[in-house]
């Protein structure tokens, strides 16, 4: 049965449409024009980091970061970026006895904006910069695992990503939720893994308690047909 469920970030629990028109603007481009490069580059595969490159060769993301945290416009979200079916999400799944966890790759930064956020709501959060290893490396799930001292089939990792999130959870034995929101899940949503390799997909966190309790009714039924 499903015991745990575990959140991505990024298009999974917060909006990053306004940290990217921030980085259009830090770059000096058109947000429209960044945005149509960036779902360039998603649709061709590549490390979204290869839309920054065709505006500055070279381009450093970590020293990026640094140079905008000087400049005084770190990345960062709040409140207001978060998906307006996030907090009735949890608490929902809170009050129903589900153990939540948040797990992504998040900057040192980021991290501790999300321990301020989910501060009482989510047994562990852990991101890459805590275990120092980041998606898409299976190893950021075996290690999730290990911190969750749980079997990898009782948990599920809900993502957007086929590449970063599915893929590599269901590598290690989790079971996935694929979150149709956000510009990777609407240019990856007819890739042939998208249909078949997510344990259930889903287009808003709200559907998760319900299709949570339909999978553990059949596991429950399952065990009763061969007990």
């Amino acid at each position: 049965m499903i015991r745990a469920v575990v959140f991505d970030v990024g298009e999974c629990l917060v909006d990053e449409s306004r940290e990217w028109a921030g980085w259009a603007a830090w770059l000096g481009v058109p947000r429209h024009t960044f945005s149509a490069q960036f779902g360039a580059a998603i649709a061709q595969g590549l490390d979204y980091r290869e839309a920054f490159e065709t505006f500055r060769p070279g381009f450093d993301l970590a020293l990026e970061r640094e140079k905008r945290t000087a400049a005084g416009e770190p990345e960062w979200f709040g409140e207001n970026d978060l998906y307006p079916d996030v907090r009735i999400t949890i608490r929902v799944m809170r009050e129903a006895g589900m153990w939540l966890g948040i797990a992504a790759n998040q900057s040192p930064a980021t991290t501790q904006v999300l321990r301020t956020l989910f501060s009482g709501y989510a047994g562990l959060i852990t991101t890459s910069s805590d275990l120092g290893v980041a998606k898409p490396d299976p190893r950021f799930f075996e290690l999730l695992v290990e911190d969750l001292e749980v079997a990898p089939e009782e948990i599920l990792y809900v993502g957007d990503r086929l590449d970063h999130d599915i893929r590599p959870a269901a590598s290690v034995g989790l079971r996935t939720a694929l979150i149709r929101r956000g510009p990777w899940a609407v240019i990856q949503q007819h890739h042939p893994d998208a249909a078949s390799l997510p344990t259930m997909r889903i287009s808003g966190l709200r559907e998760i308690p319900e299709q949570v309790a339909a999978y553990n009714e059949r596991f429950a039924e399952g065990a009763r047909r061969t007990g």
